[in-house]
């Protein structure tokens, strides 16, 4: 180590040329907002000089172009992208997005702790910097059956780990609040170190209670007199627009330079297709300068806000002995990159081919015993007043609503007039056969029937209809596929994307999932599907910590209540 200082220290001077000068940049001053016209000299993954002018072994020309800190998504979840680890570092990092912090909690609610030693070794092995918050809650309640089960000491054989930040998204709010004493463990374990919070429209004493176990962040907030509250209560707020939770339009307001510290972005689930048409974090910056944030706090808020929250003092701003992490953009406003370094390594396809492949874990994740029969789907009972779950488009949170469905030979059935469709979520992990049912509101389906085996958090195979028999028959294919995303009508199979890691990723390059999403959603929409993620909908009507109503395999849950409907 004494003799990499001496190095960077003598080309911070200029005492010897640099490793890498990106020269003639205009650099995003982040105290002043300034545009200042320099090189950037790089001693391998380090910034050593800037606001001057620069010699080095190889040069990178900057043409003029802005330069700006390397994004740094503040929290997702890589199964989300549909796609491994190493094909989301390819799909995001031309972005610019050269850290993101991950919650593998879709694969340990699968498989358990070999989800974080699959996370950690892709880590080791990718070219931008993904570090892992341990999943807090595994399962997230105990109103569904997960693959796996993680207590505290599951969590704290990981903590020590260099690429882990600390404890992920914390959803048990109850728990928290009530002192549950497997959450109590968990917050102990982690005291004093970064704990991800996860609290929807938590306000007032109840929010004060929640801080005080020491969580510290929020992706949640979705109005801003809500992350108004808990930002002056010392949180840092994750503005979030992913493909279904978008929450920037609302939130923008509040992002100034003066509230800049105090906000970060994030993700949280965005797939392959929307990176493909609107890009990653640079589409929030992008979006949120449109809509009136000043581009000092965008950037800012992009890159040495969340690196302060979340303990990454190495990097966020692009300054002496920071990580050389570095965009080039040639427009400030429009967020336009065209260039990224990474770790003082030019970004292209022939630093992709240097990397050591990962073998996906997860192949075997289908155990359900026995096939789904049409009348294991029926619902029986009265068809006055059933309640509905109401789906927001763009939200995860949703409606408790009531609806008369018509009945048949002591049948409810599902109702296309009203736009009511019949759910059900089926056990996949072999840990017993249950079968929820319910119905809900907005998918505009005219026929046939979805089916997903991502189902957050617990992921099971999540089936919305019409029709009974075409819903047997995707959850069936999606058994024989390894789990992935199925529509069928009249009995046949209208459009599919496998996703055999785990019923969650699928292993093949990320252009040809965005594809065959694309061929998904047009046989979606000829079925009469009215949601531009229909999908990403279906999977979160069963994360039973978000309001109002949802279903598990166990049943309908009022989320409110935390019981059982």
């Amino acid at each position: 180590m004494e003799r990499i200082l001496k190095k960077r220290i003598a080309q911070g001077q200029g005492a010897e040329p640099a490793d890498v000068v990106i020269r003639d940049v205009r650099l995003l001053d982040f105290v002043t907002g300034e545009l200042v016209p320099t090189d950037i000299a790089l001693c391998g993954d380090t910034v050593v000089g800037t606001y001057g002018r620069y010699e080095g072994h190889t040069v990178i020309e900057g043409r003029g172009r802005i330069a700006v800190p390397g994004f740094i998504d503040t929290h997702l979840h890589v199964e989300s992208s549909l796609v491994t680890p190493q094909e989301f570092d390819r799909c995001v990092l031309p972005h610019g997005v050269t850290t993101a912090v991950c919650d593998p909690h879709e694969l340990a609610n699968v498989i358990g702790g070999g989800a974080f030693d699959y996370f950690l070794k892709s880590s080791e092995r990718m070219i931008m910097d993904l570090r892992v918050n341990l999943s807090s809650c595994v399962p997230a309640t105990d109103m569904e059956t997960s693959g796996a089960s993680l207590d505290a000491a599951s969590l704290v054989a990981y903590r020590d780990h260099s690429q882990v930040i600390g404890l992920a998204e914390f959803m048990n709010m109850p728990g928290v609040l009530h002192g549950d004493p497997g959450c109590l463990a968990k917050l102990a374990a982690f005291s004093g170190g970064h704990i991800d919070g996860h609290a929807p429209l938590m306000r007032g004493t109840a929010l004060n209670g929640y801080l005080a176990a020491g969580i510290t962040t929020d992706h949640e907030a979705t109005r801003a007199d809500e992350a108004l509250e808990k930002v002056r209560k010392g949180m840092t707020v994750l503005i979030r627009e992913g493909s279904v939770c978008k929450d920037l339009e609302a939130l923008a307001p509040l992002l100034t330079v003066e509230t800049s510290p105090f906000f970060a972005f994030c993700t949280d689930d965005r797939n392959p297709l929307e990176i493909a048409h609107e890009g990653h974090l640079d589409y929030l910056i992008r979006k949120a300068i449109a809509l009136g944030v000043p581009p000092l706090a965008a950037y800012r808020a992009a890159s040495l806000s969340a690196a302060q929250a979340f303990g990454l003092r190495d990097r966020g701003m692009i300054a002496p002995g920071k990580r050389a992490d570095v965009v080039l953009l040639d427009s400030l406003e429009e967020c336009l990159v065209s260039d990224v370094i990474s770790a003082g390594r030019l970004v292209d396809d022939a630093l992709f081919g240097t990397r050591e492949t990962v073998v996906p874990v997860g192949k075997d994740s289908m155990r359900r015993a026995n096939a789904v029969t049409v009348a294991e789907l029926a619902v029986h009972g009265e068809g006055r007043a059933r309640p509905v779950i109401g789906i927001v488009p763009g939200q995860i949170i949703t409606e408790y609503l009531t609806h008369d469905l018509p009945q048949s030979d002591g049948q409810v059935l599902a109702d296309v007039t009203q736009d009511i469709a019949k759910l059900c979520v089926v056990a996949r992990h072999g840990h017993n056969e249950n079968i929820g049912h319910g119905f809900v509101k907005g998918f505009g389906l005219k026929g046939g029937a979805l089916a997903s085996s991502v189902g957050h958090d617990s992921h099971n195979i999540c089936v919305v209809g019409v029709n009974d028999t075409d819903m047997a028959i995707a959850v069936e294919r999606l058994m024989a596929t390894g789990g992935g995303f199925v529509a069928v009508q009249d009995g046949e199979i209208r459009g599919e994307l496998a996703l055999p890691v785990a019923g969650l990723m699928s292993d093949a390059p990320y252009e040809q999932v965005r594809d065959e999403l694309i061929a998904l959603r047009a046989a979606v929409k000829a079925m009469g599907g009215t949601l531009e993620e229909p999908f990403l909908q279906l999977a979160f009507l069963a994360l039973p910590v978000i309001p109002h109503l949802k279903l598990t395999d166990r049943g309908l849950v009022d989320v409110n209540k935390m019981a059982f409907v």
